[in-house]
């Protein structure tokens, strides 16, 4: 989880008075999980969070289902997503289960007259190409190529990018994603031989409080549902705060690589875990260095677990024809590995260029639709030989 951090102008105790230079009290709201028994951060208004204006009808976001139980490997090609000018309908479910949805987006446009809300997902958006700002009530992050930005349900966002042909991989977590328990001690602090530290994490920076009254847009999504709520003063009127449930950035590119004399397992390379599911990222490494080793991964069973691996970038030793925006799915029960002839031709060979983004899920994942859509149907016979 993240550490302690505050913004901006705060009470020195929580609960307790504290006062406009007119006068008038700040409106506190605390932002908790799991009732009041987990993270949380209290934050301080201009105005009641609470000042409803007018909500207009509703209506369903929810993903339409093509392949209900899958037993097959499969490749999608995700940059064949159409791209769409607004945020929210360029997202694409094309994966999902019970626990996670995995969406591939394609904004080409900032999102200037509306704000969203997750109230039913922790959302973890994994910036392939574009960059720009995550504008919140906890202030800004600038985002470019490799960031992994992490916005807890319940949070008000924007984006504005600075670009217009950007792809964004986006996990919607219906548990809190965290850092791996593993890494973590018991005062809360990543420990020594984590890939990562504190240093390499990015909370909101600059405070921009906005004292405005009128009419905001905030599209809410709750069980697949697009609730459009109009606010009487800007989502963004926070004056200070402080907690540990804020969103922050991470960048693919600190991710330090966990080698060893032979090769080693994928749970080295993890980044991050929810329930049933973990995250992980492949990043440039030097190989094994034991004389005999093989750099190549070995061929697996996921016995109790889907294999999503999403392709970002660089030279992938172990497979062939792998494009950019490429997702592969290794379901619960074939066994697989690397394409013929990739084992030998990894011997010898010093050091990787991958860069790529590993989705592991303890229940089979179901396919969309739209991955149907962008689905290479001849993927499962890639292990035959030439």
């Amino acid at each position: 989880m993240p550490h302690y951090h505050k913004l901006g102008k705060i009470p020195h105790k929580r609960h307790t008075q504290f006062r406009k230079p007119n006068g008038e009290l700040y409106s506190e709201q605390l932002v908790s999980t799991e009732g009041f028994s987990d993270t949380y951060s209290l934050t301080y208004h201009n105005y009641p969070p609470t000042h409803v204006i007018k909500i207009d009808e509703s209506w369903s976001v929810a993903p339409e289902v093509a392949v209900e139980k899958n037993m097959q490997h499969r490749s999608l090609m995700g940059f064949k997503v159409r791209p769409e000018d607004d945020y929210l309908k360029s997202r694409k479910p094309v994966m999902i289960n019970d626990d996670l949805h995995i969406h591939m987006a394609s904004p080409k446009e900032s999102m200037k007259d509306y704000f969203f809300k997750n109230s039913s997902a922790d959302e973890m958006i994994f910036v392939h190409q574009g960059e720009g700002t995550l504008k919140t009530m906890y202030g800004k992050i600038d985002f470019a190529y490799g960031d992994h930005l992490s916005i807890p349900r319940g949070v008000p966002y924007q984006l504005e990018f600075k670009t217009n042909d950007n792809w964004l991989m986006i996990v919607e977590s219906f548990s809190p994603i965290r850092f791996p328990e593993k890494y973590v001690n018991r005062a809360g602090q990543l420990m020594e031989h984590s890939p990562y530290c504190e240093r390499d994490i990015r909370e909101p920076r600059e405070l921009e409080t906005f004292d405005e009254k009128g009419d905001f847009l905030v599209l809410i999504k709750k069980n697949d549902m697009i609730y459009p709520y109009h606010y009487g003063s800007h989502p963004f009127d926070v004056v200070g705060w402080d907690g540990y449930h804020y969103p922050y950035a991470f960048s693919i590119h600190d991710f330090e690589p966990i080698t060893g004399r032979i090769h080693q397992p994928p749970p080295v390379h993890q980044t991050f875990e929810a329930h049933n599911f973990v995250m992980c990222a492949f990043v440039p490494r030097k190989y094994d260095y034991h004389p005999q080793s093989i750099p190549a991964p070995y061929n697996h069973s996921n016995v109790d677990s889907d294999e999503v691996l999403y392709y970002v970038d660089g030279d992938f030793m172990s497979r062939k024809n792998v494009e950019k925006g490429m997702f592969t799915l290794h379901p619960i029960g074939i066994p697989h590995g690397p394409h013929p002839g990739a084992v030998e031709k990894s011997i010898g060979k010093e050091g990787t260029e991958e860069l790529a983004v590993m989705i592991d899920t303890f229940r089979p994942l179901k396919l969309t639709k739209q991955a149907m859509e962008i689905e290479d149907p001849d993927y499962y016979k890639s292990w035959m030989e030439d």
